[in-house]
C-alpha cells in the first residue's frame, strides 16, 4: 500500500537558496519543454515525445551551466510531468497545459529516486542535500521511500511529502450490507446530510473571514508595486488564506475519518463540480464547502480501511424522486426544502430524501441479483451458446 506523509521542513539559508534554485530550474525546464513541443508541431507538424526532450537535456546543460547545480532527476521529472499533463489533456480529463508562473501555482520539485533518500536524526537526506534538511516528524512510518516532493507555500514555509510503500496489502472490501451503509448528500447550508437523518453543518471558514480578507486585499492594493510594504501586505494576505485552507482541511479530515470508521459502505453522488462553479451565485459557497476534497478523502480512506465507496451517476435525479413509492416530483425547485408526495402522502425533507435515494440506488446496483442464462447466437458453423450475466 502506498501512503504519503507530509512534514514541515526548516532549511538553513544555504538550503533555502538551493531549494529555490531547484524550484525555479524545474519550472524553467517545464516551460521550455512546452515551448519546444509547440514550436515543433506548429513549424513541422512533428510531435516530440518525452524521450526526445529527455535526450536534449545534456546539450542544454552545456549551454546553461547553472543547471548542473540542480539534481538531474528532478529536471527529468519536470519533462515527465509535462508528458503526463498532455496525456490527461488528450484523454479529456484536463485542460491544455499552460506555462508555469513564479507568482502563481504550485512551487515544488520532485525527487524520484527514493533509494538515495532517507530520514535520520530528524533530517532529510537526498541528492544535492547531503548535509540533511531539518524537519519535524509528527508521524513515524515504516516502509520503502519511493519519492519525495519538496514544496514552498506562498507564506514562505517549506514542506516535504514522502511517498512510502508500507508493504501492507490493501485490505479486502467489507460485505455490502444495508444496515452498515449510508447515503451522503452534499450541500451548502448543511455540508453533509446522511440517510439516517443526521445533518452536519457547514463551517464555512471563508465566509466567516471574508470581511478581513477584503480589508487585507485593500491594504495590498494601496501599497506601491515592488515595494517592501507591498510584500509585507501580500504576506499577511497569504497567511490569512493559509489559515482558512488549514481550517477547512482539518474539518474535512475529521469528518471523513469518522464516517469511514463508523460505516462499511459510503454512497455519494458524482457531482459535476467544475460545471456547478460556473454559477456565479453559488461558486464561492461551493468552493468554500470543499466538496471535491471531501469526496477524495472519503475515497482513499475507504480504500485504506477496506470499506466500500460507491457513487451514483451525475445526472441521476436523486432529489425529485420519492424514496417511499418512487414517484417523481417534476415541479420541485431549489427553493423547496420540503415537499409533499401526492402519490403516497409522505412529507419529505429535501436533503434527507436525496441521501436515501443515493443509498438505495448504490445498493440496488451493487447488491443486485445475478442471473445466468444461455443465449443462442447465430454463427457460420451453427448455434453457439454463451452464458451472459444480467443484473436485475
Amino acid at each position: 500500500m502506498l501512503r504519503a506523509f507530509r512534514y514541515r521542513l526548516y532549511p538553513d539559508k544555504a538550503q533555502i537558496e538551493l531549494i529555490n534554485k531547484h524550484i525555479g530550474a524545474c519550472r524553467f525546464i517545464y516551460n521550455l519543454s512546452l515551448e519546444t513541443k509547440q514550436m515543433a508541431y506548429a513549424g513541422n507538424k512533428i510531435k516530440l515525445s518525452v524521450f526526445d526532450l529527455l535526450n536534449q537535456l545534456p546539450d542544454l546543460k552545456k549551454e546553461l551551466v547553472w543547471l548542473k547545480e540542480i539534481d538531474s532527476q528532478a529536471l527529468q521529472q519536470s519533462i515527465i510531468n509535462l508528458d503526463k499533463a498532455f496525456t490527461q489533456f488528450f484523454k479529456g480529463n484536463s485542460k491544455y497545459p499552460n506555462f508555469k508562473r513564479k507568482s502563481k501555482g504550485s512551487q515544488s520539485f520532485r525527487n524520484p529516486h527514493g533509494e538515495r533518500t532517507y530520514i535520520e536524526n530528524n533530517k532529510l537526506y537526498q541528492p544535492k542535500f547531503l548535509n540533511g534538511i531539518k524537519l519535524v516528524i509528527d508521524r513515524e512510518f515504516l516502509g520503502i521511500i519511493k519519492n519525495t516532493t519538496i514544496s514552498k507555500t506562498p507564506t514562505g514555509k517549506y514542506f516535504v511529502s514522502v511517498l512510502v510503500d508500507t508493504g501492507i496489502p490493501i485490505p479486502k472490501k467489507a460485505i455490502i450490507n444495508e444496515q452498515t451503509a449510508i447515503g451522503i448528500d452534499l450541500g451548502i447550508k448543511s455540508l453533509v446530510v446522511i440517510s439516517n437523518g443526521l445533518k452536519i453543518d457547514n463551517p464555512k471558514p471563508l465566509k466567516h473571514k471574508l470581511s478581513h480578507l477584503k480589508f487585507l486585499q485593500r491594504q495590498v492594493s494601496k501599497k506601491k508595486k515592488e515595494s517592501m510594504n507591498r510584500k509585507k501586505a501580500v504576506q499577511k494576505l497569504a497567511l490569512q488564506h493559509e489559515k482558512i485552507t488549514n481550517s477547512r482541511k482539518d474539518f474535512l479530515h475529521k469528518l471523513s475519518t469518522q464516517l469511514v470508521k463508523n460505516h462499511d459502505t459510503l454512497c455519494l453522488e458524482d457531482l459535476n463540480i467544475s460545471g456547478m462553479l460556473q454559477n456565479q451565485n453559488l461558486a464561492q459557497s461551493i468552493s468554500d464547502s470543499g466538496w471535491d476534497l471531501f469526496v477524495r478523502m472519503c475515497k482513499y480512506k475507504a480504500e485504506w480501511n477496506g470499506k466500500n465507496f460507491l457513487q451514483i451517476p451525475t445526472f441521476e435525479p436523486s432529489t425529485k424522486i420519492c424514496s417511499i413509492c418512487g414517484a417523481t416530483n417534476h415541479n420541485l425547485t431549489l427553493a423547496d426544502r420540503e415537499w409533499f408526495c401526492v402519490n403516497c402522502g409522505t412529507l419529505h425533507d429535501r436533503d434527507i430524501n436525496a441521501a436515501i435515494n443515493i443509498k438505495n440506488y448504490c445498493l440496488r446496483i451493487a447488491v443486485g441479483d445475478t442471473v445466468k442464462k444461455s443465449v443462442e447466437l447465430p454463427t457460420l458453423a451453427g448455434a453457439m451458446k454463451q452464458k451472459v450475466i444480467t443484473t436485475n
